[in-house]
């Protein structure tokens, strides 16, 4: 009888998860190598990382061409659908608008406001900052239905220009699963309204990504899912609620420190393609592997040395969270690139996709805490 309550409970529980499916899609730098496109993309348009991160009063952007992981969220009444990037390294909702004749909104889904009944104008005007440009545009509020999720009042950004290397990426959009206090405008984040509104049943999400399927990444809102990971989930406190920081105490190579000696912060970012540092760490980082270095800061090694290819220690808070060469480079028909990229400050790190891809990652609002498992 007492496991038959237990397992009621479970059941119960598992079916107060809503789970936003993602999909591991083409990366802008595939779709423009496939076109012949990409040297000259990225000459107009050099990466820059920690874009985003950089504190101007205006929500920042990076122009990552690796992103791959994007979700479907509907807006409005009818519901129109967009295609978004889940960004735990931001804070707002924003999608193309009717109203831009920039060439991004061109190739992308357009919100039509005029086609929903629950459709508000806000007062404020939006300014997004990228590294290479802007996104400019108009607040309003409309039901957001995310994961099974239904948002009342969701205040969001519609576009009424963009940044001309946005016509490169898959998403038509981005949502910001960061911190109110980073927010353009002071917009409360869609989150943020999922709690506030009793809509989920912890004040937790957790964010799976598959390694080379398209199919099984997903953001779990609402609590975590032990099938996408093995052990026990370590917590580690936040230094800064407003991204997702945590303390590193260093990253080591076969028990040497070779970067971060001392201490840094990191941020964990699903919006973040790569594990990005100060260059020189990251040189140094690439020489220990076996890498070497373009004149864009890509580290490129001989696919038939993966295997023999070291394994990278990150510490965290006194836990060690180790990667692999076979998580940290990427093969592709162009060759191998190792997922160690440059620009990112002395006292801020990124970890994103390539971390997050070996540790499941749970983010509790409440608590202020990460955790991290290693994934299946």
């Amino acid at each position: 009888m007492k496991w038959l309550v237990v397992l009621s409970a479970l059941v119960a529980f598992s079916e107060c998860l809503h789970r936003m499916p993602l999909i591991k899609g083409k990366t802008a730098r595939q779709t423009l190598q496939e076109q012949g496109k990409w040297e000259e993309f990225r000459k107009q348009h050099p990466y820059n990382p920690m874009a985003k991160f950089i504190q101007s009063g205006t929500e920042s952007m990076t122009n990552d061409a690796d992103l791959s992981y994007y979700g479907v969220v509907s807006i409005g009444t009818p519901p129109q659908s967009f295609s978004v990037i889940f960004d735990t390294g931001s804070s707002n909702l924003w999608i193309p608008s009717v109203y831009c004749s920039s060439q991004a909104c061109q190739n992308h889904k357009k919100f039509n406001p005029q086609q929903s009944s629950t459709f508000k104008w806000g007062n404020q005007q939006l300014s997004i900052q990228y590294g290479t440009g802007s996104m400019t545009g108009y607040l309003a509020s409309d039901v957001v239905e995310v994961g099974g999720i239904s948002v009342a009042n969701q205040v969001f950004g519609i576009s009424q220009t963009e940044a001309a290397f946005m016509a490169s990426m898959a998403a038509d959009g981005i949502l910001g699963l960061a911190f109110q206090s980073i927010a353009s405008d002071n917009v409360v984040p869609v989150f943020y309204n999922m709690v506030k509104q009793g809509l989920v049943s912890q004040p937790m999400f957790s964010v799976y990504l598959s390694g080379n399927s398209e199919q099984g990444s997903e953001v779990v809102f609402g609590g975590t899912d032990s099938s996408h990971y093995t052990g026990q989930i370590t917590w580690i406190p936040l230094s800064s609620a407003t991204y997702w920081q945590i303390s590193m105490d260093s990253v080591t190579i076969n028990g040497q420190t070779v970067a971060c000696s001392g201490g840094c912060q990191a941020i964990i970012d699903t919006g973040t393609s790569l594990i990005v540092g100060p260059t020189s760490d990251i040189n140094n980082m690439n020489s220990w592997v076996g890498a070497s270095t373009n004149e864009y800061g890509e580290a490129t090694v001989n696919c038939q040395n993966i295997q023999g290819m070291p394994d990278v220690t990150f510490t965290l808070n006194g836990h060690a969270f180790t990667v692999p060469a076979s998580a940290y480079v990427s093969q592709s028909s162009y060759g191998c690139m190792t997922g160690f990229g440059q620009g990112g400050s002395q006292q801020l790190w990124i970890l994103g996709d390539v971390f997050i891809r070996e540790y499941y990652a749970v983010f509790d609002t409440q608590a202020q805490y990460i955790g991290l498992a290693k994934s299946v």
